[in-house]
């Protein structure tokens, strides 16, 4: 049996996860962290732990359903931690995990990108729209 490199070996891990594909589990894991309520909540959990409520009213224009299952959802993957405190009413704080920290980042400068750039959009949108 040949022996590998290190370098191969993450090379073969690199290519076992190929997002082009369609059953693969990175594109699943993709297009969750693409969806536009789970990069609001990565971005309003970024500098403290918040209850359900306060997500609510910070992240305009989600349903309850949606704003559950998006947590959900994170919880499962890994990137938010959910606390309940026992007390009349039972107090639930979400937070990121480290793993969550980790896209604040990347989150974080597509949210500034739209903010700053929407102008520009809404000016290329209005200009196609008349071509059209």
């Amino acid at each position: 049996m040949a022996t590998r490199t290190a370098a191969q070996s993450r090379a073969d891990e690199r290519a076992a996860f190929d997002a082009y594909l369609a059953t693969c589990p990175a594109r699943q894991l993709l297009d969750r962290l693409t969806d536009k309520w789970v990069s609001l909540i990565i971005s309003a959990l970024a500098d403290e732990p918040m209850r359900y409520s306060e997500l609510a009213r910070k992240i305009a224009g989600v349903s309850q359903k949606m704003l559950t299952q998006s947590l959900r959802a994170m919880e499962r993957d890994g990137l938010i931690t959910r606390q309940v405190t026992p007390s009349v009413p039972v107090r639930v704080d979400y937070e990121l995990t480290p793993l969550g920290a980790s896209l604040l980042p990347v989150m974080c400068a597509i949210k500034d990108w739209a903010e700053t750039h929407m102008h520009e959009v809404a000016a290329a949108r209005a200009t196609y729209d008349v071509r059209t």
